[in-house]
């Protein structure tokens, strides 16, 4: 008898581009294409890969979050955060950082002055995490994990390797502390293998490199810059290279949902519109804090736009 396929992708969704943070294009799966989040994860943003010149680098000046959680995955180039708690650091290629907004803070993610002075490649990832109601006025959390502190997992055929940032892989264990149950993968491989899931969470593919994947059991190909929305029904991902000459690159995000209401707006996620307005009030009071240097920063934006429109780089 013919082994059953199981089809597991629900749906693909290509990643539309838009403009954010102090004017860098994104190109961005989630929420798109009519999918607001996929519980508990609120958006994927893909920076570049883009090239800046001397003096065209941008990122996002200061600004407030609250309610959830921000994941920053370094590939090329740097930025360094700074924010109201007054914590500072520099991601700098393979470093992630996971911030916990929690009960509110302003930060800023600028270029690092290297890549502004001398320009170069910039390539990376933001994701946002929920959380939940219990969790959403926590103090404020900054994880800064250097490449060396991520573990890798390798494959016995030496085909696929799989960054562990969050969650596990054949007992290669993540070093970063989620408030709920996280998967985060970069996964890299020129064969095929078969990534075990937990029951109770599905999970999302995102190809991020020009090679394509073939994802599930019915061999869905997905291309660069396309998302996969994958029910996994307790059975293992097929993940398998569409060209064995070329390494297929990918991240694997897989989550707990917490299944509760959210109430969002621009960068704030809670339960309900009192919570929203809040926290609202509460930036504009000033209860957020706020960051020296911050109209230094927004010149350097300014002038960073500039250059690269004159440059004709938009």
């Amino acid at each position: 008898m013919a082994t059953k396929i199981v089809k597991q992708v629900a749906r693909v969704i290509t990643a539309h581009r838009q403009r954010e943070g102090g004017g860098f294009i994104v190109r961005r799966p989630l929420p798109s294409g009519g999918l607001e989040h996929a519980d508990p994860f609120l958006m994927l943003d893909h920076l570049g890969p883009v090239y800046y010149g001397p003096g065209e680098a941008v990122g996002a000046p200061d600004h407030p979050h609250r309610g959830f959680e921000t994941v920053t995955y370094m590939l090329e180039g740097g930025m360094e955060h700074r924010d109201s708690h007054g914590n500072r650091g520099e991601l700098k290629p393979g470093w992630v950082q996971w911030m916990t907004a929690g009960s509110g803070v302003i930060h800023s993610e600028m270029p690092t002055d290297e890549l502004l002075k001398n320009g170069g490649n910039f390539h990376g990832f933001q994701i946002w995490v929920n959380l939940p109601a219990k969790d959403k006025m926590i103090r404020p959390r900054y994880q800064d994990v250097p490449p060396e502190d991520i573990p890798w997992f390798e494959s016995e055929d030496g085909r696929t390797r799989i960054k562990v940032i969050a969650g596990q892989v054949e007992g290669v264990v993540a070093n970063i502390d989620t408030h709920t149950p996280i998967y985060f993968l970069d996964l890299r491989t020129s064969g095929k293998y078969s990534l075990d899931i937990p029951a109770g969470m599905d999970a999302m593919v995102y190809n991020y490199h020009p090679a394509p994947i073939l994802v599930g059991q019915d061999r869905t190909r997905l291309a660069e810059g396309q998302l996969a929305i994958v029910n996994a029904h307790g059975h293992a991902v097929d993940l398998e290279a569409a060209d064995s000459e070329q390494e297929a690159r990918v991240l694997v995000l897989a989550g707990t949902p917490i299944r509760e209401k959210i109430a969002r707006h621009g960068p704030f996620v809670m339960n309900t519109e009192q919570e929203l307005l809040q926290a609202f009030n509460d930036v504009h009071s000033g209860r957020f804090g706020e960051i020296p240097g911050s109209s230094e920063r927004a010149r350097k934006t300014t002038e960073a736009n500039e250059r690269r429109r004159n440059a004709g780089r938009e």
